[in-house]
């Protein structure tokens, strides 16, 4: 059977098409990082891409919930209707 890809080499990928890469398993179970976790992407002095796994999730939801509701009362009932009316 023919192959229709090149061999890569370990731990080398390559970018799409549509910009996307894919991590090589081996790098995915040395750090942990599954399927649906979330990396934060930056760029260091060097010019590398930096991959780091983002906030954990549960951080984000206490955070959403402190601050949830902290502007209830502060506008008049239906105020916020109104405005969204204006906009349609």
């Amino acid at each position: 059977m023919k192959q229709v890809k090149p061999k890569r080499r370990r731990g080398f990928t390559r970018v799409s098409g549509k910009r996307q890469v894919t991590l090589p398993l081996h790098v995915l179970e040395e750090t942990g990082i599954n399927p649906g976790d979330e990396l934060k992407v930056e760029v260091d002095r060097a010019g590398r891409i930096v991959l780091a796994r983002a906030i954990d999730v549960s951080a984000r939801l206490r955070a959403i919930e402190k601050t949830a509701g902290m502007f209830t009362g502060y506008y008049e009932p239906g105020y916020l209707d109104r405005l969204r009316d204006e906009w349609r």
